[in-house]
This record gives structure tokens, C-alpha cells and sequence, in this order.
């Protein structure tokens, strides 16, 4: 009984070509999403892998689905699926980084029909966690 080995001449060339193909999109992606990051950082001045943690640590998963924030899928509020590339923040601030902070830091005083709660968000927090915002896109 004759076995058709895994690598015929040629194969292993190709596979060597489908792994570097491979290795070459993993660095573009990366290098695209430390793009992103530096990009959010830059506008927000605040930093979005802090912010990430802040998003947990003020409980923002309790109301929204977050993409990246482990545990954050509740539907009570908007998902922030692609926040960072609409025009408009809680459907009435157009959408820059100045108004994002405010909004996470007092959403009553920017809209006083709004569900969403003070939550004590400190300024420099806020920063961080629209940084992260801005890094879904």
C-alpha cells in the first residue's frame, strides 16, 4: 500500500508562500489597529488601553454592548459598535472628541432626557475612555 505524501515536491513551496502571505497580513493588521490607537490617542489626548479598563471599571457593560470590553453585551443602552465613526453622540452632540468626553462625563447636563446616569466620570478618565471609543470603528 503506497502513501501520497502531505508535502509533494512544489506543495511545500506553496504553503511556504501561503505562510509568509499569512505573517505579512497579521503585521499589517496589527500595524493598522497601532494606527487606530495612536490616531485616538492623538485627537482625545487620552490613552484607549486605559480607557478600556476604565469602561469595565465604571461598569459601562451593565448598558452597553462594547466590542474588546469582556463581559459588555447589555442592550439597556446603544451598542457602541463603531462609535468612533458616527456623526453623532447619544443622537444629538455631532461627534467630536470634546463633546464625547463631556457626554461621558455629565450626559445629564448635555441632554437632560437622557436614561444615562452620572456615573462620577473624572475628566482625565473620560479622555481615556473616549480614546477607546474612538478606536471602534
Amino acid at each position: 500500500m503506497s502513501r501520497t505524501p502531505l508535502l509533494r515536491p512544489g506543495r511545500s513551496r506553496r504553503l511556504g508562500w501561503l505562510l509568509a502571505a499569512a505573517v505579512a497580513q497579521a503585521i499589517t493588521l496589527g500595524s493598522c489597529k497601532d494606527r487606530e490607537w495612536s490616531e485616538a490617542a492623538m485627537v482625545t489626548g487620552g490613552d484607549p488601553a486605559r480607557g478600556r479598563g476604565l469602561i469595565a471599571r465604571y461598569d459601562c457593560g451593565s448598558c452597553h454592548t462594547i466590542p474588546g470590553v469582556s463581559g459588555a453585551h447589555a442592550l439597556v443602552g446603544p451598542p457602541l459598535t463603531g462609535i468612533g465613526r458616527r456623526a453623532y453622540v447619544a443622537g444629538i452632540l455631532p461627534n467630536t472628541p470634546d463633546n464625547l468626553v463631556r457626554w461621558i462625563e455629565h450626559p445629564p447636563a448635555m441632554d437632560p432626557l437622557t436614561a444615562m446616569p452620572e456615573l462620577g466620570v473624572r475628566p482625565s478618565d473620560a479622555r481615556d475612555i473616549a480614546a477607546y471609543f474612538y478606536t471602534l470603528r
